[in-house]
């Protein structure tokens, strides 16, 4: 039998093993310039579409308010307001992530938060295998299926996701 790999344990590692949901963690090479999940795409050999980004929000009602789309997709923040049951939702500006967190920049996982937020997953996901979300560190992802994802996060999948083509 091979011997396995020692992972580096994080919030959202540990939450994972903890609830004995099954996982794998892809790892790559990081670099302050390019933190985004463009950056995961182009490292990892996985397809692309299987990678989602996490993006932290506030609502003018629920405050915090997470949300989980394709790395390549736009938040559509109306469709988010709506059925988080904001009015007005924006991007938690970078300099709060940490506080409200946890995570940092470039390392913002949606499992194994400081508090537990509402979370909302782009329907996207719902139809797929598996997904891959940051594992809670600079250049450390982790991928399992979407159910198990909603499970430990008691999310939600919503369609959050902007139907306009993203440029770049």
């Amino acid at each position: 039998m091979a011997k396995k790999t020692k992972v580096q344990k994080t919030n959202a590692i540990r939450l994972l093993e903890k609830n004995n949901l099954s996982f794998a963690v892809h790892t790559f090479p990081w670099s302050e310039d390019h933190l985004g999940a463009k950056e995961a795409m182009e490292k990892l050999t996985v397809p692309k579409e299987h990678i989602f980004k996490t993006l932290v929000t506030t609502g003018d009602k629920t405050g915090i308010v997470i949300a989980v789309i394709p790395g390549e997709g736009e938040l559509d923040l109306k469709a988010l307001a709506k059925v988080s049951g904001n009015k007005h939702i924006e991007l938690l500006p970078i300099t709060e992530l940490f506080a409200a967190t946890g995570y940092v920049r470039g390392g913002c996982s949606p499992i194994g938060m400081k508090k537990e937020y509402p979370t909302y997953f782009s329907n996207t996901a719902e139809k797929m295998d598996s997904i891959i979300v940051s594992a809670g560190k600079r250049g450390m992802q982790v991928e399992l299926s979407p159910l198990d994802l909603e499970l430990v996060t008691h999310g939600e999948f919503a369609e959050i996701e902007s139907k306009k083509k993203s440029h770049g």
